[in-house]
């Protein structure tokens, strides 16, 4: 099994990956424990000092005046965690979960955190045994960090409240912890409060959105190619000396993999022989790699923030290399916040473009020569008409998600922290988002491969035959009399959520981007 390791410069995307969706095992570096004890004793020294230091000696946030004496410390600790555990709804996927653990993980061994060693170690144990606290989907304003979804996980470090065992079964936290033989930490200054101050959960979503989204816009690429391809319109609009005169980095690229689907089609252009020729085509497929291409250009961007923000050391207060234990306001999440509201809106954008391609292929009065709803027999069958209303309703739901969470702010604690990102609600919406997206463009799959094979006696590109005889192959059925579609449709949902349309064409075209 793949193992990664948690040093004191930061994690990767894939390490995040790996270990929320792979189950990774975790090894923290020799480095980060020099670290940790390093920075550990800076705060052991300043809590035996009488000058109070926030989240070693204080209380929070707005109760953040009051000095705490050294008998009640650690009950400062565990109480901190156990209020903030107030999460509320329905329970946050595992995968979620383990990101938000992990890249704590990351903060804490940066040395920057003021937790013992063996509180870090604590932390790679449950990660390691298959323990997933129970996170509950509202709690996070994304400010102070990711503070409810955090506590619950902290909380189960210490033994109390629920978490999810290997085998998916909601136990009592203190059980799984005893039964994989970890003891659960006894938190002292400070350590409760570096447990739940980042911005892990939004971030953790974010990169883990990014992977989905980098898929699904390869994917629409080859959809993009392959509607084009049904309807009979032109390659030209995709030569690279077209988009070089206005370089957008996204645009060539998404050009550049629908050429490389249609090299070699005997449908592309075939329209110029009709005996109503079209100049051009329509936006939705001409402007294919416009969309795209300013979409990737968007990913782009949220990889670079991502990235950043994997790099950093989240938390208040921060112990210095200096030795000095000082207050910020790093563990704002608008950063985060502001690039998940944009892949909501390019996604939104995506979805809407691919579904205007599918209307295209099923409207006789559009489609150059396909039946209508590409049915069988049009007005016995109904053919793809309601497949399309699916594919509507989830851009529409789309467009909703599309609105940003992080324009909004809402002041809690008594005022002190009074404007915050939301940068966990738009991490949320977007996960939605990227799951209605692959749905979308599975229809569009579904449309558009049924519509090249009702084209009959012309040759569709031999990356295309790749796409259709692997979808045929996934248990999606071709033409033909009406039928119950939603198997159809959920198994193209599966095949492209699974890389399948990807894997299917790559060997034909080449690697694609």
């Amino acid at each position: 099994m793949h193992t990664v390791v948690v040093g004191t410069s930061g994690t990767t995307a894939d390490d995040v990956v790996a270990v929320a969706r792979l189950g990774a095992r975790i090894e923290i570096s020799a480095e980060a424990q020099v670290a940790l004890a390093a920075a550990r004793a800076v705060v052991d020294t300043l809590a035996a000092k009488p000058e109070p230091v926030y989240g070693v000696s204080t209380g929070f946030g707005a109760l953040a005046s009051r000095h705490i004496s050294h008998e009640l410390r650690a009950q400062l600790q565990r109480n901190i965690v156990r209020s903030h555990a107030a999460g509320m709804g329905p329970r946050v996927e595992r995968e979620v979960v383990r990101a938000l653990m992990f890249l704590r993980l990351k903060t804490v061994c940066s040395g920057h955190t003021g937790v013992r060693p063996e509180v870090a170690q604590t932390m790679a144990d449950v990660l390691n045994a298959g323990i997933t606290p129970v996170v509950h989907e509202y709690g996070s304003l994304g400010c102070s960090g990711d503070l409810a979804p955090l506590s619950h996980c902290a909380l189960t470090l210490m033994g109390e409240g629920d978490a999810e065992g290997p085998d998916g079964v909601v136990r009592p936290a203190g059980e799984l912890l005893t039964e994989h033989g970890i003891a659960p930490v006894e938190l002292r200054e400070k350590e409760g409060l570096a447990l739940l101050n980042g911005t892990d959960g939004m971030l953790g979503m974010l990169v883990m959105a990014l992977a989905d989204l980098q898929r699904l816009y390869t994917s629409a690429d080859i959809t993009a190619a392959l509607s084009l391809e049904a309807l009979l319109g032109t390659d030209k609009v995709l030569a690279p000396e077209l988009h070089a005169i206005r370089p957008h980095p996204g645009q060539g690229v998404s050009a550049a993999n629908m050429s490389a689907v249609l090299k070699g089609s005997g449908l592309v252009g075939h329209f110029q022989h009709d005996e109503a020729p079209r100049v051009q085509d329509a936006y939705s497929v001409r402007c294919a790699p416009q969309v795209a291409g300013a979409g990737r250009d968007t990913l782009a961007h949220a990889r670079l923030v991502a990235e950043r923000e994997l790099a950093s050391a989240v938390d208040n207060p921060v112990v210095l290399p200096d030795g000095r234990v000082e207050s910020n306001g790093n563990f704002h999440g608008a950063p985060v916040a502001y690039v998940l509201d944009f892949l909501a809106i390019v996604a939104a954008d995506l979805g809407s473009i691919a579904e205007r391609r599918t209307d295209r292929l099923l409207d006789k009065n559009r489609s150059h020569g396909l039946p209508p709803f590409l049915a069988d027999d049009a007005g016995v069958d109904s053919g793809l008409m309601i497949a399309q209303y699916t594919q509507a309703a989830l851009v529409s739901e789309m467009k909703r998600l599309a609105v940003p969470a992080s324009a909004d702010s809402i002041p809690s604690s008594a005022m002190q922290e009074d404007h915050v990102s939301m940068g966990w609600s738009a991490a949320r919406k977007l996960r939605t988002a990227v799951g209605n997206l692959n749905r979308i463009i599975a229809v569009e799959l579904y449309a558009a491969t049924r519509g090249i094979e009702l084209r009959h006696g012309l040759t569709p590109a031999p990356a295309s035959q790749a796409a259709i005889e692997a979808l045929r192959a996934a248990g999606v059925q071709g033409p033909g009399p009406d039928r119950f579609l939603a198997p159809d449709l959920e198994a193209a949902d599966v095949f492209v959520r699974e890389g399948g349309l990807i894997a299917a064409v790559e060997p034909v075209t080449g690697p694609l981007a």
